[in-house]
């Protein structure tokens, strides 16, 4: 028979492509096959729920494939930034009504400005609300979408009462928050002088969904802080006393993809991302699933008083104290889950285990320069009114630690990076 010469025929690459993802999912099969009978084995009912994923997941090359599957139209209210919609919305023709963040403020989300976009969005209408965009304007559309038309500070107070009748659809622009499938908003809460969390089912959204196409046009230093924080996501869910089987499986294929993905742009520089964005995207969703389970811990706790009074983004706030945290964990307590995950990164960094969270910091340094809290314009007196924020009003997520952190170790992890 003769050869095929040049350009191989489409079915063959569909062929291949198809023979490669049936090996991909019989490997995943396989995975669970054992944890599945771990399980079993152990003859005892779980005693917490092993994987809460409420919205659906879809995945488009493209706007135009999403605008046609869903079929975008009247009804739909589309919460997002300028840019993002006349590049990709506004070519299509949709008669959408829309709203952009920009108009509101600058910066991450506050209570006051969710209150006026709560307030825009009621006054004009929607049955469904479509948030496109990064960690900030999906923190803002859960609000939005479940507010029916109330404040924040009202949604704060009485979270178990929240509602929502409307349709509503994440699609994310970065790949770090993984909000899409979560049931939490966080917003600085001026009045309350801190970052809060936020959480009721209301939030979950109906839909996710990941286009690839979307986070080309990120800037490089906001693509390194939301993948760092999927990394944050990925190691803390891991480590929380909330994990499970199914949410750790998740978890370690995040920080896999993530670390084999920075090794990779440290070594070619920064255009090496672009063909990786869409693996970023997955990693990035999936740490939301497994956080959306198991929860995030002391690292986020410990990053809101920064985030809140000096305005960090968020992942960047998260990294600055991501290491600090975990080097803090191992003085405590050296086995256990932690050990494990410090073997894991060890061998994806090919270092030794006890110098895993070095190397991995200097890793990052190469995506991203760390800062000390001096750097942010910290002063060395705040540290006590940072630690006080933390115990009083972050309990929700200290709660998930590898271990407890009293009052004096956690303004000692302040103290060390100051």
């Amino acid at each position: 028979m003769q050869g095929f010469v040049g350009t191989v025929p489409d079915d063959i690459c569909k062929m291949r492509e198809n023979i490669l993802q049936c090996g991909r999912l019989i490997s995943f099969a396989r995975k669970l096959s054992i944890i599945m009978k771990k399980i079993k084995i152990a003859g005892e009912a779980p005693l917490m729920k092993e994987i809460i994923l409420k919205t659906e997941l879809h995945r488009f090359k493209t706007c135009k494939e999403f605008a046609e599957d869903f079929a975008l139209g009247r009804g739909d209210f589309i919460l997002t930034i300028r840019p993002i919609y006349e590049k990709y919305f506004a070519p299509l023709g949709l008669p959408l009504k829309s709203l952009f963040m920009e108009d509101f403020g600058a910066g991450e989300p506050t209570d006051v400005m969710t209150d006026e976009i709560i307030e825009a969005v009621t006054a004009l209408g929607f049955e469904r609300l479509i948030a496109v965009g990064g960690g900030s304007i999906v923190d803002i559309a859960k609000i939005v979408a479940a507010s029916g038309g109330k404040k924040t500070d009202e949604l704060y107070a009485a979270p178990s009462e929240i509602r929502r009748g409307r349709g509503f659809v994440i699609v994310p622009t970065t790949c770090g928050t993984g909000s899409e499938v979560t049931n939490i908003s966080i917003v600085n809460r001026t009045r309350a002088g801190t970052k809060m969390g936020l959480v009721a089912d209301a939030l979950f959204a109906d839909q996710a969904v990941l286009i690839p196409e979307l986070l080309h046009d990120l800037p490089f230093d906001v693509f390194a802080a939301s993948s760092i924080d999927a990394l944050v996501h990925a190691v803390e869910s891991a480590l929380s006393p909330k994990a499970t089987a199914f949410s750790k499986l998740l978890s370690c294929k995040a920080v896999e993809i993530i670390i084999k993905n920075y090794l990779k742009i440290a070594e070619e520089g920064r255009k090496a991302r672009i063909p990786l964005l869409d693996s970023f995207l997955t990693a990035a969703n999936y740490a939301g699933i497994a956080f959306g389970t198991a929860g995030c811990a002391a690292v986020h706790a410990l990053s809101y008083p920064l985030g809140g009074k000096y305005h960090v983004p968020h992942g960047e706030s998260n990294y600055a104290v991501f290491t600090g945290v975990m080097k803090n964990y191992i003085e405590i307590k050296e086995d256990g889950e932690i050990a494990e995950m410090m073997g894991f990164i060890s061998s994806l960094l090919c270092c030794r285990k006890d110098d895993a969270w070095e190397a991995l910091e200097d890793l990052l340094n190469k995506i991203l320069p760390k800062k000390s809290l001096h750097e942010y314009g910290v002063e060395e007196e705040e540290l006590e009114e940072f630690t006080d924020s933390v115990m009083q009003r972050q309990q929700r997520l200290m709660s998930n630690n590898f271990v407890p952190l009293d009052r004096d170790r956690v303004l000692k992890i302040y103290m060390e990076l100051y």
